[in-house]
């Protein structure tokens, strides 16, 4: 991974770790509680797709990831108490930037390793939905991929632009933009106008 690919990494991990770290706030976690929220929204679908594609754990192979979640707490735990009311807009914004990016890395590691884009799309859309999966569930939460507004299909959408830019020989650099802007717009307009899918008639 080029140097480029890398502090983009850093930086979703560092955006989820915020998410993390809301969530941690918004259920009156201690500090090892917020520490561990923190890195399992950070790190937990990364971690999936490595051992899915056997392929050696990122943050195992370098720690900076596992510096940038307790830095990005730390900052986010200042910034927090010195405001008394909980930023849900924030919490939800975080969430999907670190959607975003985490999706875009997903399908170019998947990528990168030779695998079709059927499977990319699928690795891209498991880092980007499982760290929030695991945070949620273990919130006691209903998981934001599970609820009306558009989740997991917005991943699904960027990371598909994103392999067919690659199929038509655009560099890695400009693939990942598209896919990423599309995943985050999608994803925006999806919390703005209530986007779903519905596929059960609702009852009266």
């Amino acid at each position: 991974m080029n140097e480029w690919l890398h502090w983009v990494d850093i930086l979703g991990v560092a955006v989820f770790a915020i998410s993390g770290t809301l969530m941690a706030h918004k259920k009156h976690m201690d500090g090892f509680g917020v520490v561990v929220l923190a890195s399992v929204t950070a790190i937990g679908g990364g971690t999936t797709r490595d051992l899915i594609l056997d392929v050696p754990v990122f943050w195992v192979q370098d720690n900076s990831y596992l510096y940038s979640i307790l830095i990005a707490a730390f900052f986010t735990i200042i910034w927090v108490r010195n405001n008394d009311k909980f930023p849900l807009r924030f919490l939800l914004l975080a969430d999907a930037i670190g959607l975003a990016f985490f999706n875009i890395m997903g399908v170019q590691k998947a990528l990168s390793l030779g695998v079709t884009p059927l499977v990319a799309v699928v690795m891209g859309t498991m880092t980007g939905v499982f760290g929030g999966l695991i945070r949620d569930v273990m919130c006691r939460e209903i998981p934001l991929v599970l609820k009306g507004e558009l989740y997991a299909t917005t991943c699904v959408v960027g990371g598909s632009l994103c392999c067919f830019a690659w199929y038509l020989g655009l560099a890695a650099e400009y693939c990942m933009v598209i896919g990423g802007i599309t995943t985050l717009t999608m994803r925006i307009m999806a919390m703005r106008w209530h986007w779903s899918l519905p596929v059960f008639n609702q009852p009266e």
